[in-house]
């Protein structure tokens, strides 16, 4: 009786763990030393990149140490590969003078590169108000692309996070705060170059970011000639009108003319004026000393001036 059994060719113990070994292998990220001109900045990139002391002092480092953690980049179609993260570690190795740095390549989609590269930079500490809020909107939309609900107003339901709210994860920013810069990005880039400056305030900023354009490059208009920047009444006011249709750049100067509060409780002097009154070896520090003296001196002849 002949068997029915088929004949089964088994694999050597060699080749099976040899092939396990290169498909183990294949998963694991490599690190591979790749010529800086050949790395790209992330497209849109919102993160400044600057020389700045910080710079110098990780240029410094790079130079005596080498860069200790890899960047991470992704292919790039047109050749060469995108930067995800590691601009300012890439910025810092050409001011080190050297001619590669380590980067793990990973095959990422636009929307997962997107949110790596987002989330690699808001952990420091130094960003700009238009770095958040770029930021934010770009992970915001990679998100809503994979699919995740991002109505920005509405409660949570069940189990499932809102946009903001997963956005939220892991950053000291609440989902309103998000929601907030996110709002910024409606700026035109010399207001919002006034905010990163410090010089209009985040709450006054928000209210303006409503104002439509052209009303925007009219406020503009209107700050210069008033020499003067909107408090968060004043923005709220341009809000208001700007909603009814009635915000001129008339009505936006008569705004920014008046008087703050605080304003009305500083008495300045240019340096002209008093410089006329002192030597010219006194410094600023030692001619207000001097002048409160003067007045100290003043107010005590006044008191004895009334007790007679």
């Amino acid at each position: 009786m002949k068997s029915s059994a088929k004949k089964i060719e088994l694999a050597s113990v060699d080749d099976l763990f040899s092939t396990e070994e290169g498909r183990q292998d294949a998963k694991l990220e490599k690190i591979q030393e790749i010529p800086l001109s050949e790395l790209h900045p992330f497209k849109n990139h919102p993160f400044k990149v600057k020389d700045d002391e910080a710079m110098m002092e990780t240029a410094d480092s790079i130079k005596q140490y080498g860069v200790l953690v890899p960047a991470i980049a992704r292919p790039d179609p047109e050749g060469g590969y995108e930067l995800v993260a590691g601009h300012r570690r890439h910025r810092a190795s050409e001011l080190a003078e050297k001619e590669t740095m380590p980067v793990i390549v990973r095959d990422l989609d636009d929307d997962a590169a997107t949110i790596i590269m987002v989330d690699s930079n808001l952990q420091r500490e130094s960003l700009l108000p238009s770095e958040r809020a770029f930021a934010y909107k770009m992970k915001l939309d990679a998100i809503k692309h994979q699919g995740a609900r991002t109505d920005l107003t509405s409660a949570q339901v069940g189990p499932k996070l809102t946009a903001a709210e997963k956005i939220a994860e892991n950053i000291p920013d609440s989902k309103s705060q998000i929601k907030r810069f996110i709002r910024l990005t409606e700026l035109i880039p010399e207001l919002m170059d006034m905010v990163d400056e410090k010089k209009i305030a985040l709450n006054p900023a928000y209210e303006l970011s409503f104002l439509k354009k052209e009303e925007q490059v009219d406020l503009l208009d209107a700050m210069d000639s008033e020499q003067a920047t909107p408090s968060l009444s004043q923005a709220q006011r341009l809000k208001k009108y700007s909603q009814e249709g009635h915000l001129t750049l008339d009505m936006m100067r008569v705004i920014m003319g008046e008087e703050k509060k605080s304003d009305l409780d500083r008495v300045t002097f240019t340096s002209d004026t008093l410089r006329k009154y002192f030597p010219k070896s006194y410094t600023p520090q030692r001619m207000q000393e001097t002048i409160i003296k003067l007045l100290e001196a003043w107010q005590k002849k006044r008191q004895r001036d009334q007790e007679r």
